[in-house]
């Protein structure tokens, strides 16, 4: 129970700083004169971070061990969010959320070995439930920023950032108490093969995928503020990002019940894809009013999609390559995931037309239909 819980209170860590940010674009807009396409480049510029940083997170795991690694990513995310507080210019708010997602970015290749360390006997039970925990830190502060943080910190945009920053460095020091792995071996004491193996066609096949997951998260809370004021609807801004957000909570318990009914399958990234793009055609096309709905639908979707391909590495490879194959697809589908707001950024920028953020992205979900289509989920690695 322990280690579940610890495994719990980091996955929270993984995006609750991350999420503080949509919430308050329209005040950046305001602040800092920002376009579209520079705040889509602040959204998802922690991605870019969780891509580059992987395989360095991969070779910390190998030199230092999966607990060690994980404490230290918890200490940096919470030192470098809380100095986003501090960030009086673009500049500076661009340096300090780029460190916070190095730190991010160096636990997630670490969270599942440490799950293979701590519950060799409950993978999907363990990858699960620091997913939901995952789940539930973009939920509460997508959704508790704008009626909690901001009036406690007398409207403050960027000491409300600096707010969410406080339990990671509180979870950071708990870390510090982690139960002991069940095969226990000294950090190093055993050489893990940390660089990833490139040649090999699945890992490129299940880092596409997993990107589509990530992409669909990403650009859709890029862009659905402004999507919504310039359909006349800030007033369901709140709503709209607390439905994206809580609704992928349901989706996570029944990863958690079924996981070992519905992981290494084909058919759910079809279902779910499918969903998924209808989904945004829904939030695009129909009335306004529908876009709280439509936002519910895509985030139940992105959690499931988020497990399914987070319990791959663990699932497919042997307990040495699960950081490298981890790193590797982490690579893939966050650098995907940076582009992706960024593109529909910059659609939007040259049509002036907001449905134009999202065609990048149903272009990239039907490609991920197709993957999905294809790859051999029975294949094992190792």
């Amino acid at each position: 129970m322990r280690a579940l819980l610890l495994l719990w209170l980091a996955g929270t860590c993984l995006r609750i700083t991350v999420l503080a940010i949509p919430p308050v674009i329209p005040q950046i807009h305001a602040d800092l004169g920002l376009g579209q396409a520079a705040v889509g480049a602040l959204t998802s510029l922690p991605v870019l971070l969780f891509a580059f940083a992987a395989v360095p997170g991969a070779l910390l795991v190998s030199r230092l061990g999966a607990a060690r690694t994980l404490t230290l990513g918890l200490f940096v995310t919470a030192i470098a969010g809380a100095l986003r507080a501090l960030s009086l210019d673009a500049v500076a708010l661009f340096a300090t959320t780029f460190a916070m997602g190095a730190g991010i970015a160096v636990m997630q290749p670490a969270l599942p070995t440490v799950v293979r360390e701590w519950l060799p006997e409950r993978v999907a039970l363990g990858i699960a439930t620091y997913s939901n925990g995952l789940l539930v830190g973009e939920a509460i502060s997508a959704s508790l920023t704008i009626p909690w943080a901001l009036p406690l910190v007398n409207g403050d945009w960027r000491r409300s950032l600096a707010v969410w920053s406080l339990p990671v460095l509180a979870i950071a020091f708990l870390s510090l108490a982690r139960p002991r792995p069940v095969h226990a071996r000294a950090p190093g004491s055993v050489p893990r093969r940390w660089w990833p193996d490139w040649h090999d066609p699945l890992t490129w096949a299940v880092g596409l995928l997993a990107g589509y997951a990530s992409s669909l998260y990403f650009a859709v809370n890029a862009f659905l503020p402004d999507l919504l004021v310039a359909r006349g609807r800030g007033d369901l801004l709140n709503d709209a990002l607390s439905a994206l957000n809580w609704t992928q909570l349901p989706a996570s318990f029944l990863m958690i019940a079924y996981g070992r009914r519905l992981t290494m399958r084909r058919w759910p990234f079809l279902a779910l894809g499918a969903i998924s793009l209808t989904a945004i055609l829904g939030m695009v096309a129909m009335p306004a009013a529908s876009i709280v709905a439509w936002a519910g639908v895509l985030g139940f979707c992105n959690a499931f999609l988020l497990v399914l391909t987070l319990a791959m590495p663990p699932l497919m490879a042997a307990p040495e390559d699960v950081p490298r194959l981890s790193a590797a697809m982490l690579l893939i589908a966050y650098l995907i995931a940076f582009a992706m707001p960024i593109v529909g950024g910059y659609a939007w920028d040259a049509s002036r037309e907001p449905a134009a953020a999202f065609v990048p992205l149903v272009a990239y979900g039907l490609a991920a239909l197709a993957i999905a289509s294809r790859i051999d989920f029975r294949r094992r690695r190792g």
